[in-house]
């Protein structure tokens, strides 16, 4: 089914261009309030958002918009994606939204929302909000004595620190330990650096400063040479870097090497497999996992499940089969027995609790498996997608039917942005390379936009 408003991960687009105007988000807050709002009680909401300069305008339209049929809305400004899905739980709400484009720039925004068991929304509940919004609200609100009311959560960034902090082992510390960590000038501004030195450690803060148009601008998980370059010259034992919502992790060494989401799973699979957590005798991947995690798993006595491209998918999976542990290779780390998203802190307490165990720089502790050769590019698309072009499906089945059982080739549109993402691995590096670049051309030709470098 076509959806208008909701993709792989909520509404996101171009702020106060549809679907990001306050129009629609007062529609959202209209409609979905109606959807949790059932019954004889009042029922509340949580919101949050990132530091975008738009997301003052989005979250006052939809807090209007929920007020209008009734909801109360409890505002606790900014904060992680993951502190949403843990307040909406914690707060007993029907609903909780994050306002976020997660590592877009400043001028997309985006809304997420999660059921009042933490998960995000279904797509049949996605479905229904959708057909409010097309189909008219004015059955929706409610006379005006039953208007909720809107009231700001001051001890919410406390309560997601302590929460956090619980999940590290308790009998480590971070003493001795330099940290630098990139917030991104995202939501993790405030509780990151905080978490980490309550827990000991000595740390280096960057991407703290946000002004509403500097998130994500060449910092954080999608753009972290400024973090692997300060963490060599401050002499730090590892860098964190955090997206814009801070659901995603990505980590580098003490030498300044990069350690992607593929490597961070394998290491804490591995870790709860020796101390019995591991659920199910089975991690939770995409389509996008590298083939070298995959052997690595294997060889551990564990399975990989591949799951479509996105965290909801991999969330679903893990409901599914009982499972844990899952994830992607862009850092998004869902670790099931301490929270329902990806939460780029928790995991990297995690992956601390490895390094603090092994006792082995994570330049070594890091590489759990040698990486299968892979090239991500990303194409931007006006119009109609490529993908439907007759002469690009042709040239995708004979990339496949050139490497057959040796290789791998995803080409997907982005769930997100006007993107088409090409993904090829196999164990000749020449060989991918050449095709990449022969997708790449090929793709731009019928897209009307212009190829750049991959960003996850």
């Amino acid at each position: 089914m076509t959806r208008r408003y909701f993709g792989t991960d909520g509404i996101r687009g171009r702020a106060n261009t549809e679907p990001m105007t306050a129009e629609i988000a007062l529609k959202v807050g209209m409609a979905a309030g109606r959807e949790f709002n059932r019954g004889d009680r009042r029922h509340r909401v949580v919101i949050a958002k990132d530091t975008r300069l738009s997301g003052y305008m989005i979250e006052n339209a939809l807090t209007a918009g929920f007020l209008s049929v009734g909801m109360h809305v409890y505002l606790v400004g900014p904060l992680p994606t993951p502190a949403v899905a843990l307040l909406t739980r914690s707060m007993r709400a029907d609903l909780g939204v994050m306002i976020s484009a997660s590592h877009n720039a400043y001028n997309d925004n985006g809304i997420k929302l999660f059921g009042p068991d933490g998960f995000k929304l279904s797509d049949d509940i996605e479905a229904r909000i959708e057909a409010r919004m097309e189909n008219g609200l004015k059955d929706c609100l409610v006379p005006s004595e039953g208007i909720g009311r809107a009231r700001r959560i001051d001890d919410a960034q406390g309560r997601y620190i302590e929460y956090v902090k619980s999940t590290f082992p308790k009998d480590l510390r971070l003493e001795g330990l330099k940290i630098v960590i990139d917030c991104a000038h995202g939501a993790g501004y405030l509780v990151g650096p905080i978490i980490l030195w309550e827990l000991g450690a000595e740390v280096i803060s960057m991407g703290v400063e946000p002004d509403g148009t500097n998130i994500n601008r060449d910092c954080g998980s999608t753009k972290p040479e400024a973090l692997c370059k300060r963490v060599v010259q401050e002499g730090a034992h590892l860098g964190i870097a955090l997206d814009g919502d801070a659901d995603r992790l990505i980590m580098c060494d003490e030498k300044g090497q990069l350690i992607d989401g593929d490597q961070l799973i394998g290491m804490i699979a591995r870790r709860w497999q020796r101390i019995g957590m591991l659920k199910g005798g089975a991690v939770v991947g995409t389509q996008m996992a590298n083939l070298g995690l995959e052997r690595f798993l294997n060889q551990q006595g564990l399975i990989l499940h591949r799951t479509k491209v996105g965290d909801r998918y991999v969330v679903e999976k893990m409901r599914d089969d009982k499972l844990n542990v899952g994830g992607e290779q862009s850092g998004h780390i869902i670790l099931g027995d301490y929270s329902t998203t990806g939460d780029g802190l928790i995991a990297a307490l995690q992956i601390l609790a490895v390094l603090l165990e092994d006792g082995r720089p994570l330049s070594v502790a890091g590489k759990v498996f040698e990486p299968v050769p892979q090239l991500l590019r990303n194409v931007h698309y006006s119009g109609a997608s490529p993908l439907e072009v007759p002469a690009v499906k042709q040239a995708i089945e004979q990339a496949e039917k050139e490497l057959g059982s040796k290789g791998r080739v995803l080409i997907r549109k982005s769930g997100t942005e006007a993107l088409i993402r090409i993904m090829i691995e196999g164990e000749d590096a020449a060989q991918i390379a050449a095709l990449a670049d022969q997708m790449e051309a090929l793709i731009h030709s019928y897209s009307g936009g212009q190829a750049k470098a991959a960003s996850a």
